[in-house]
């Protein structure tokens, strides 16, 4: 008993320990956007006073509600594009054997790094599926492998042509994956920044993984601090928001399929 109890105190020190380290910078950076001035270098934990200036400064300085908005529609557009093209692929990776299956898909992929639109959202989008489909093409089609084919059978043997299979059969069944996976790609969308720099270079069409990084004082010199953490709450707090939501559904689609070769 004694030996247990040890046992379960050590495990709970532990989580705390790792939630002490995930969750700790996220809090000090919302601590540090509520200050300015001098109170920034203050290593006080709990915050005297609160001040949203550094919050209004960014999006007063610069177009940051439309940063926010590009990464809206790029990251959007990447989920969805990955999907459309992912769910149909994995059904054919998973259940129908041909030739050559691998190198179309890579020849697909190559297609849209061709495609020339330079400084544009959608290119960026397409840019990102290089990223986002790989991984929701796998994690599906281990999934899909994982379903019982007596399901597809019977409703082949009911007249069901294959786009209806899909649509209509599997998607249903697909959900916990499909929206783990689509979670995953509007993550990796809405954090990536070599593509988003490389590719964008007005501030109309940035995302905000770039306007973050390009937050500069009035001299040009100095780095706002306050600005910056503010900034970085306000594009990190939405995806907190739906990890905790759909965390679930995460677990649930990633340990189904994912884990399966």
């Amino acid at each position: 008993m004694f030996v247990r109890l040890i046992r379960r105190g050590a495990f709970g020190l532990l989580v705390s320990l790792i939630f002490f380290y995930a969750v700790f910078p996220f809090y000090w950076a919302i601590v540090s956007s509520l200050r300015t001035g001098q109170a920034l270098f203050s290593t006080d934990l709990v915050p005297h006073s609160f001040d949203v200036r550094n919050y209004v400064a960014v999006f007063a300085e610069q177009p940051f509600g439309l940063n926010i908005l590009n990464s809206l529609l790029v990251a959007g557009t990447t989920v969805l594009l990955s999907l459309a093209l992912a769910v149909p692929a994995c059904y054919a990776l998973g259940r129908i054997a041909f030739r050559g299956r691998v190198p179309l898909l890579f020849a697909f992929l190559g297609v849209s790094m061709f495609l020339g639109l330079y400084n544009r959202l959608l290119g960026l989008s397409l840019c990102y599926l290089l990223v986002t489909l790989p991984l929701t093409v796998w994690v599906l089609t281990a999934f899909m492998r994982d379903l019982p084919r007596e399901i597809e059978e019977a409703a082949l043997v009911d007249g069901a042509s294959p786009l209806l299979l899909v649509w209509r059969i599997l998607l249903p069944l697909m959900a916990p994956a499909i929206m783990a996976t689509g979670l995953l790609a509007f993550i990796a969308a809405w954090n990536e920044f070599l593509f988003a720099l490389t590719f964008t270079i007005s501030s109309e069409t940035r995302t905000v993984p770039v306007a973050i990084a390009l937050i500069s004082g009035a001299t040009g010199y100095e780095l706002p601090w306050g600005n910056v953490m503010a900034a970085s709450v306000t594009v990190t707090l939405p995806l907190v928001v739906l990890v905790l939501i759909f965390q679930r559904r995460i677990v649930a689609g990633l340990t189904v399929g994912a884990i399966k070769t």
